[in-house]
């Protein structure tokens, strides 16, 4: 539970028995100070939580809050000035850069406000870009891409460019390349703030399912308190600390998958 402090043994990957922990992302008292020379801001200020395998949540809270600052350090995009954060029983502050940089490439997906995409590349290749930045030969990385784009319902635009396709379209195409390298773990920062209401409530439907038949690990930040709906648990921030969160009712959950995609 967030908020919750609790025996390492049970968290960091490995039950007593040796099995599987259930708990995939795992914060312990996480400070995090932005040092300007003229002033330090505490962004984060002893958060501790954790996060179930499969579970689907949302961060809100307003502005300021460190929405955005958790996610990235949580992800090991941001380092921490104190605390420790374990993803799959593995300790962040104990990997070098390049086993970190690689542990995202292999285990993470993320989806931005902002799209991300190459506006010179297709959408099949924008999504294939990681696989062959990783390593893989042409031929497999251009079928795992649009095997994804099928996945979210763009096999028929793989050829098209970013300016050829609507906001909910590219943030699928986003989507897809988060799918792409098959992770534990999706980060999405404010992945409907560009859309309109009806691409944002598809976008949301399309994660919710994703989520439930490849049992994805999905941690969203968002203002936008339908999306918070759409998700397992909503943890409230403010000023840099967790200071509540919200178990949401299956049904509420389905009943609104029904109305979104009806």
């Amino acid at each position: 539970m967030f908020g919750r402090s609790a025996q390492r043994g049970a968290l960091v990957g490995k039950g007593a028995d040796g099995s599987e922990s259930d708990v995939i992302i795992r914060a312990q008292d996480v400070v995090k100070v932005y040092d300007t020379g003229s002033s330090k801001v505490e962004a984060l200020r002893g958060v501790s939580f954790e996060v179930q395998r499969g579970e689907m949540v949302a961060v809100m809270g307003p502005s300021g809050c460190g929405k955005t600052t958790l996610l990235n350090c949580l992800s090991g995009l941001d380092s921490v000035t104190s605390g420790e954060i374990w993803l799959e029983g593995q300790d962040l502050a104990t990997m070098s850069d390049k086993k970190r940089t690689n542990y995202r490439a292999q285990r993470m997906g993320f989806v931005f406000q902002v799209y991300n995409l190459l506006p010179v590349l297709s959408a099949v290749e924008n999504v294939e870009l990681p696989l062959l930045l990783g390593g893989m030969r042409t031929g497999p990385a251009r079928q795992r891409a649009l095997d994804a784009l099928e996945t979210v319902g763009l096999r028929e635009w793989a050829g098209h460019r970013p300016a050829e396709l609507s906001g909910g379209q590219r943030q699928r195409v986003t989507i897809a390349r988060s799918l792409v390298n098959n992770p534990a773990i999706i980060w999405a920062d404010e992945p409907t703030g560009a859309l309109d209401s009806k691409s944002a409530s598809d976008i949301m439907a399309l994660m919710r399912t994703l989520n439930e038949q490849k049992s994805l690990t999905i941690v969203c930040v968002t203002h936008d308190p339908g999306v918070g709906q759409q998700c397992h648990r909503i943890v409230r921030m403010s000023d840099g600390q967790i200071v509540g969160e919200e178990q949401i009712v299956p049904s509420a959950q389905r009943e609104l998958t029904t109305a979104i995609v009806s």
